[in-house]
């Protein structure tokens, strides 16, 4: 089974036991978050796609860890103006392990 859930403004296909990097949620590493905002959930049987969301479908998850991702850098130049800026960005992520999808 799958599910398509909307978290942080961008939308993920998840299935059970997969480890996903989402923007910052709320909670301690060992917390439960549960999302409702699935989009869509499919198995064997078919698919079903709601309009936005499935009525009470939901995903829960376990947050693993709380961290920040890689480096970004911003580099800007103006040529032949003796002009550089660098500037680096690393976003707050959180890892989770998902559990069960309810459709």
């Amino acid at each position: 089974m799958y599910a398509v859930i909307r978290t942080g403004g961008k939308q993920y296909r998840v299935t059970p036991d997969a480890v996903l990097t989402v923007e910052k949620l709320p909670g301690e590493a060992g917390s439960a978050v549960t999302f409702t905002d699935v989009l869509m959930a499919g198995d064997e049987s078919g698919v079903k796609i709601g309009a936005p969301v499935l009525a009470g479908a939901s995903v829960t998850a376990t947050v693993l860890e709380q961290k920040r991702a890689d480096k970004v850098i911003i580099f800007k130049k103006r040529r032949r103006k003796n002009s550089r800026r660098k500037n680096g960005h690393r976003q707050h992520v959180t890892v989770l392990k998902i559990g069960a999808i309810s459709a």
